[in-house]
C-alpha cells in the first residue's frame, strides 16, 4: 500500500538546502553569539544576517525582530509583553474567537490577573465581525490581536480595515501570521500592524525557531527572566513589571 503524507501544516521534512545552510552552525561554527571571541563573532554575524532576511519578509525594520523558540512563544511574548508594556494606558485587550490557543490562553491568563478581555465573534466563513470589533474598542483598550490567516479553513482577515479602526486610538495591533507568511504577501507598513508573529517550521525552516517583529518605540515587557537574549527583549536579567 502506498502511503501519502498530507499533514505538512503540522510538520514537514527539512529541505536539503536548508539543512546544508544549518550544518556549519551545528558543527564548527558552534559559538555563543553573546560571547566576545571569534567563535561568538561568527555566530552573532549569522544571527544578524538572519534577522535582516526575516525582517525583510514582512518589510519591517530588522531592529524590531526578536527571535524566539517557536510561534507559541512569540505569541505569548506579544500578548503578555505588549499588554504589560501599555498597562499604564489601559487595562483592556481584544482578540477574535478563532485565534490560536497561544493567543487565547495568554489573554485568559491576563484576565485572571485583572485585565479585561473582549472576544470578538466571527461569521460563518471565520472572518472577524468588523462592526462587533469596532463596538468592542474602548478608551482603555491597549491591544487588539487578530490572526492574518487561519491555517485550518484558510480565511484571510481584513487587517487593513482593522488597522483603520484602531488608528488614532493609541491601540496596538498584533497579528499572528504563522499560517499566512508562506502563502500571502505581508507588509507591516501596508497592513498598518504594530507586531507580527512568525514561525520557521511553516516556512520550510527548522523546527524550534520563531520570531516576533515589533514596531520601533513600542514598549514590550520580556517574559523570560535571567538572561539577555535578543537585546533584553526576549530574556532580561530582571523584569520590572509596570
Amino acid at each position: 500500500m502506498r502511503e501519502v503524507y498530507l499533514d505538512n501544516y503540522a510538520a514537514h521534512p527539512l529541505p536539503e538546502e536548508v539543512r546544508e545552510a544549518m550544518l556549519p552552525f551545528l558543527n564548527e561554527a558552534f559559538g555563543n553569539p553573546s560571547s566576545l571571541h571569534r567563535w561568538g563573532d561568527r555566530a552573532r554575524e549569522a544571527v544578524e544576517e538572519a534577522r535582516q532576511k526575516v525582517a525583510a519578509l514582512v518589510n519591517g525594520d530588522p531592529e524590531g525582530l526578536i527571535f524566539t523558540s517557536c510561534g507559541t512563544e512569540a505569541n505569548n511574548l506579544a500578548i503578555k509583553g505588549l499588554f504589560m508594556g501599555q498597562r499604564k494606558k489601559g487595562n483592556h485587550l481584544v482578540v477574535s474567537a478563532v485565534e490560536h490557543f497561544s493567543v487565547l490562553n495568554p489573554a485568559r491568563t491576563l484576565e485572571k490577573q485583572g485585565a479585561e478581555v473582549t472576544v470578538v465573534p466571527v461569521d460563518g466563513s471565520g472572518k472577524v465581525d468588523l462592526e462587533a470589533l469596532e463596538e468592542s474598542l474602548r478608551e482603555d483598550t491597549v491591544l487588539v490581536s487578530i490572526m492574518a490567516a487561519n491555517g485550518e479553513v484558510g480565511t484571510v482577515q481584513p487587517l487593513r480595515e482593522i488597522a483603520r479602526l484602531v488608528k488614532g486610538r493609541d491601540i496596538l495591533l498584533h497579528t499572528d501570521a504563522v499560517a499566512a507568511a508562506s502563502s500571502i504577501p505581508l507588509d507591516v507598513e501596508e497592513l498598518g500592524v504594530d507586531a507580527v508573529t512568525l514561525s520557521s517550521d511553516l516556512l520550510y525552516g527548522p523546527k524550534g525557531a520563531g520570531a516576533l517583529w515589533v514596531r520601533r518605540r513600542v514598549r514590550l515587557i520580556p517574559q523570560l527572566e535571567g538572561g539577555v537574549q535578543e537585546g533584553g527583549r526576549r530574556g532580561a536579567p530582571r523584569t520590572s513589571l509596570p
